[in-house]
């Protein structure tokens, strides 16, 4: 049996058929943004990408902690 995914990820498969666009693509975006503050980049992707708050919350937190992790 296969452990489920947890957390952010768990957000990915129905953001990547929302929005049409590979997660990747979505963390190359935040990554590429000025914006340093999670809630910044949050209310960014909302108001200039059009996604709902909790997936946009998911691919922040996601990408920051990955990159903290570096």
């Amino acid at each position: 049996m296969t452990d489920a995914v947890k957390g952010p990820a768990s957000y990915f498969p129905s953001i990547e058929k929302k929005y049409g666009r590979p997660v990747a693509e979505w963390k190359d975006l935040i990554r590429s943004s000025p914006l340093t503050q999670h809630m910044e980049i949050v209310n960014w992707l909302k108001s200039e990408h059009g996604l709902g708050h909790g997936h946009a919350n998911a691919l922040v937190a996601h990408t920051l902690a990955e990159d903290k992790g570096k």
